[in-house]
């Protein structure tokens, strides 16, 4: 199990990249939006069980990676920081990719639920994401790989839950304001500033820890 105060970084840094624009967050604001709080609320519950998915998978795969070489592992996590920090660079660009889902027909509760799975389940970028962020927080010396990446990911779903929860609903009642504000520059570029200082820690730590 992660330490305590692994746990609590942890959270309040998921915390923070909930609120973030993100292809997701976007989706689920524009179902709520169109479908009302209904359709917003299933779109958040089958996004979530899509990134459970990713979560499952970023468990093997850095559990495989630990079991084949602890070297490996240390590369992952200075890759992870690495592309942190490049996220950082291209939100402070405006580099970013700007696209958006288009929902605009009417559609069933199991459809909509069906979608949101697909968006959380293949969405590359979160994939690319759990394998940068998750490592950071993980230290081989204090347990199984496998298990401190499931209990974190696992905070990161529930947390990332909650705070899609509170946008669908807040879509539902504010309408298009509300993704008028996800587009806005300067959220992208504060995403920008986290992005580069969750980068910036886990590089220096890397480096305190080699030295």
């Amino acid at each position: 199990m992660p330490r305590p105060e692994t746990i609590y970084l942890f959270a309040l840094a998921c915390a923070g990249l909930v609120l973030l624009p993100g292809p997701a967050l976007i989706f689920i604001v524009t179902r709520g939006v169109v479908h009302g709080r209904r359709g917003g609320l299933i779109s958040t519950l089958g996004v979530e069980t899509g990134n459970v998915v990713q979560v499952l998978a970023a468990t093997v795969g850095l559990a495989a990676i630990v079991a084949s070489s602890a070297e490996a592992f240390s590369v992952i996590k200075y890759l992870g920081a690495a592309y942190l920090i490049f996220l950082g660079i291209r939100a402070l660009t405006g580099t970013g990719d700007g696209t958006e889902p288009s929902v605009t027909r009417e559609r069933s509760g199991r459809r909509l639920y069906a979608d949101g799975v697909l968006v959380g389940a293949l969405n590359p970028k979160l994939a690319l994401f759990l394998l940068a962020f998750l490592p950071q927080f993980v230290d081989p010396a204090v347990g199984p790989i496998w298990l401190q990446t499931l209990v974190l990911g696992l905070i990161f779903n529930v947390i990332a839950a909650i705070g899609d929860s509170l946008f669908a609903l807040a879509a539902a009642s504010a309408g298009g304001r509300l993704r008028s504000w996800l587009h806005s520059r300067r959220l992208t570029q504060t995403s920008g500033i986290i992005y580069l200082g969750l980068g910036a820690v886990a590089a220096l730590s890397h480096s305190e820890t080699k030295g």
